[in-house]
């Protein structure tokens, strides 16, 4: 999580407490990479799925972007000793360092509840702004709850993130904000239920 005081840590926590793995399974395959396609990964961490999407398709370019130099640092080691070709910058989703229509993918994992509503809006924008016209955005994050156990679980994550960080995730309002941005044929892919609470999975196509 975006202000996990032990980033050392963060790899292990997210793996048994949102099944990390079959999340970004899932997401990778919804997103159907294949040769040539340049894939952005917005809010890298620790480069997990960056590494899942190069092993997925390794005839792709994969470009991860993140804010936090811990864990761009702690993401250059494993795709060093995973000897894999991963470009690595350190850039804010708000203001992204890329030109237009310069990506056939944007994905994104565990980002969006740790940002303000501005930021989640700006964010969104600049994946639009990002991706080719036959490109798609592929995001995975807390949604509105399932039921009451899930949010349940989701009030520690709003206890720890910030409640105005996290509101639109509890009212389940990232599709409605991913429109605003201007992307297209919006819908839910696949829903999990984690200990921290309801993660959705959600796809959306480039602006017209």
């Amino acid at each position: 999580m975006g202000h996990f005081s032990r980033i050392d840590l963060y790899d292990p926590v997210v793996r048994f407490a949102v099944r990390e793995r079959r999340i970004k399974r899932r997401l990778l395959a919804a997103a159907a990479l294949q040769p040539g396609f340049r894939v952005l990964d917005l809010g890298c961490g620790t480069g997990t799925l960056a590494l899942m999407a190069k092993r997925a398709e390794p005839g792709a370019t994969i470009v991860a972007v993140d804010g936090d130099r811990a864990a761009l640092e702690l993401a250059q080691g494993k795709i060093a000793r995973a000897q894999a070709r991963i470009a690595l910058h350190l850039a804010f989703a708000q203001q992204l360092p890329y030109p237009d229509r310069s990506f056939h993918r944007v994905l994104s994992t565990l980002l969006f509840h740790h940002l303000y509503p501005d930021g989640k809006a700006a964010a969104l924008g600049e994946a639009a702004r990002v991706l080719k016209p036959s490109g798609e955005l592929h995001l995975a994050d807390f949604s509105r709850p399932a039921n009451a156990l899930m949010r349940s679980g989701f009030a520690l994550v709003r206890k720890f993130e910030g409640m105005e960080n996290t509101e639109d995730n509890l009212l389940g309002r990232l599709p409605a904000m991913m429109a605003e941005a201007g992307l297209r044929e919006v819908r839910e892919t696949a829903s999990y239920s984690t200990l921290f609470g309801t993660v959705r999975l959600y796809a959306a196509s480039a602006p017209a």
